[in-house]
């Protein structure tokens, strides 16, 4: 036979082949087959007169609405007299309607004489997501049909969808496990053939309200780790994980450490030197050695954590009392890109060498590490010194381009920002990219907030970077109470609640910041940052509050005021993926492949991309999250009951719940 020339690649075209070489079924008069195209009643009427030699069970009928000239007539009649289609009332036998996939299965399963209903209607919801919708008239049929591996399911095996048309390919597919089931053909091997031999696994649609719990951990000034410098790699090692343990404990899901904090790194780099806070000496690496930045990865992945990489963008030293930087800081590569201003060092955003360089450095650990996020803090510009402008004037002059010095200097950090938006995305599109802004973006914005404008004194427009749809999220630093009108916790998180992105986007993703340190002085309560965790969530449901942060670890670890306790027992007291930061069009995951089930241990096999497995326990009607588990697990102990077990990519997505009963 011609090779139809439109089924290649088709998911059916071992079928369609088979079935034309046996000239039971045939192309059209220009060489195609359309294979996705509905058949009619008639049609089918024509193909079961090709494929089967039935005996004549009942006296033909007349129908109404299929003369004698009919070009399936004679076909209509040897189909009922066969016992394979019936019409419908009142003679009526429609062979112009589109033949539905319920009724190919009542078809052949009537006509071949294929026996009685063999699997229950429980059995058949277990199989199909979509069992309630077969009709009553053909339940006991496609019940016999999936217990004889007559049913064939494109994409997915678990979807029936018996009152959809039947596709030409469809039907040569279930015409041919029909002809395989009477033995006169061999059985081709096909991924959407359901297997009952192999059932098909049951898989649900679960989910739980994602929340991020996340924590700044500092490394300047050596503020939470290390804690002091010079510090033995493993000393270092210990303590870190020391603070994980702590935040994993208490249901965290997200640490934001600090990676850059003054030009330098945490981690091996050709670009900038060992940190000084590391060692106490810029340069030096960690002895014995380790990577800092691969450690903790590693450590969070084992504690089903995110880490995401904090950068400052342009502080170059600290404290000017502190030693000058060494090659290849860039006090020593670039010393003319450096300006003293106030007690400290900064790099001038106005150069490009100085954005590019920035740019590079994020995009190195971008490439190297495996980080779920790269996260920026507020200091752009530094923040003003009483009396004192920024020393770039002479960097303005020569690169203004007509500006204003404001607007120039808020378009160098624009750039900046445009700039790792677009290389993230293009490099690792599941790397999430925020930046935590200071919490007043204007003062008088909104009405009644008072105080330091970022967008006038650090040049930092994140409204801006929002519409732009820059930035994946935006977590602003909200370090002020809920009853302090001029800078109102309540007030400041609406209003960054209510940013929008444009083209339709939507709303950003607010996570808020929350100044633990503050914790114990005066009107700075437990209760005060539980009504602001409230509050967090109270936007959650109805907008796009996603979580907070908090800074920093130490009054955790201390379990100042009982918070940590109180944290644990009454307010992350379930566990919480973190949400999915920037959606994505890539499918996720498929539901975890379980090779064993027995004696209360379930097993599955490995999958590419993923970073949590998810176990949900069935009660009632609902489904509770009960365990996250790192990506190399394998293998859980469950207690009986009915539990679904999810995938979850780098996206954060969750995959269907796959139903086990161990």
């Amino acid at each position: 036979m011609a090779q139809l020339s439109d089924i290649r690649g088709h998911w059916a075209e071992e079928f369609i082949t088979a079935l034309s070489d046996r000239q039971i079924i045939s192309g059209f008069p220009d060489g195609t087959f359309q294979p996705d195209r509905a058949l009619t009643r008639a049609q089918f009427a024509a193909l079961l007169r090709s494929a089967f030699d039935r005996p004549r069970v009942r006296n033909a009928i007349t129908f109404r609405d299929v003369p004698s000239r009919h070009w399936a007539a004679s076909a209509i009649r040897e189909a009922y007299e066969t016992a394979f289609i019936s019409g419908y009332p009142n003679n009526y036998f429609r062979p112009d309607w589109n033949i539905t996939r319920v009724q190919l299965w009542v078809a052949l399963i009537n006509g071949l004489d294929l026996g009685d209903r063999d699997l229950s209607a429980s059995e058949l919801q277990g199989l199909y997501q979509d069992a309630s919708d077969i009709p009553d008239y053909g339940i006991n049929q496609v019940a016999a049909a999936t217990a004889q591996n007559m049913v064939v399911n494109y994409p997915r095996l678990d979807r029936l969808e018996p009152n959809r048309p039947a596709t030409r390919g469809e039907v040569a597919a279930i015409l041919y496990q029909a002809l395989v089931k009477t033995n006169r053909y061999p059985s081709i091997d096909s991924p959407y053939v359901l297997d009952v031999e192999e059932p098909a696994p049951q898989v649900v649609n679960v989910s739980h309200t994602r929340e991020l719990r996340g924590a700044w951990i500092a490394s300047v000034w050596n503020l939470n780790w290390p804690s002091k410098q010079g510090m033995t790699g493993t000393a270092q090692k210990l303590e870190l994980t020391t603070i994980l343990d702590r935040l994993a404990s208490l249901k965290f899901n997200a640490v934001f450490l600090q990676v850059r904090p003054e030009g330098d790194a945490f981690y091996k780099s050709n670009l900038e030197p060992w940190s000084r806070w590391l060692t106490g000496t810029q340069g030096r690496p960690p002895s014995p050695y380790y990577d800092p930045l691969e450690f903790a990865i590693a450590e969070c992945r084992k504690r089903n954590m995110e880490l995401h990489a904090w950068f400052n963008p342009f502080r170059a030293r600290s404290s000017t009392n502190a030693p000058k930087g060494v090659a290849p800081h860039i006090e020593a590569t670039m010393p003319d890109a450096v300006h003293t201003y106030g007690t400290q060092r900064w790099m001038d955003p106005g150069l490009r060498t100085v954005r590019d360089r920035t740019y590079e450095v994020i995009m190195d650990v971008v490439k190297r590490y495996d980080i779920d996020g790269v996260h920026l803090d507020d200091y752009f510009y530094p923040y003003p010194v009483a009396d004192t402008d920024f020393p770039d004037r002479g960097t303005y002059y020569a690169w203004g381009g007509g500006r204003t010095i404001e607007d120039w200097r808020r378009h160098n950090v624009n750039r900046m920002v445009e700039q790792l938006a677009k290389g993230i995305r293009n490099l690792k599109p599941h790397v999430a990219f925020g930046i935590s802004p200071f919490g007043i973006y204007q003062s008088g914005v909104p009405t009644g907030i008072k105080g330091l404008s970022q967008y006038d004194a650090l040049f930092a427009d994140p409204k801006y970077w929002v519409q732009q749809g820059w930035v994946d999220y935006i977590a602003p630093q909200l370090y002020w109470r809920i009853d302090q009108t001029g800078q109102s916790y309540r007030t400041l998180l609406d209003w960054w609640s209510s940013l929008s992105r444009k083209n339709g986007q939507g709303k950003i993703p607010v996570i808020a910041g929350n100044n633990l340190v503050k914790l114990g002085s005066s009107g700075w309560s437990v209760a005060e940052f539980e009504k602001q965790i409230g509050l967090s969530r109270d936007r959650n449901r109805n907008e796009n509050s996603v979580g907070n942060i908090f800074y920093n670890t130490d009054p955790i670890m201390e379990n100042r005021a009982g918070f940590g306790a109180r944290l644990g027992r009454n307010i992350y007291n379930t566990l919480a993926l973190p949400p999915v930061l920037n959606p994505t069009s890539v499918d996720p995951l498929d539901p975890p492949k379980v090779t064993s089930e027995s004696g209360g241990q379930v097993q599955w096999d490995g999958q590419f991309g993923v970073r949590h497995w998810t176990v949900y326990k069935q009660v009632g009607n609902s489904w509770d999250l009960v365990k996250i588990l790192p990506p190399d697990a394998r293998s859980i102990g469950l207690s009986a009951g009915r539990y679904a077990i999810c995938a979850v990519d780098r996206f954060a997505r969750e995959s269907q719940g796959i139903v086990v009963t161990p």
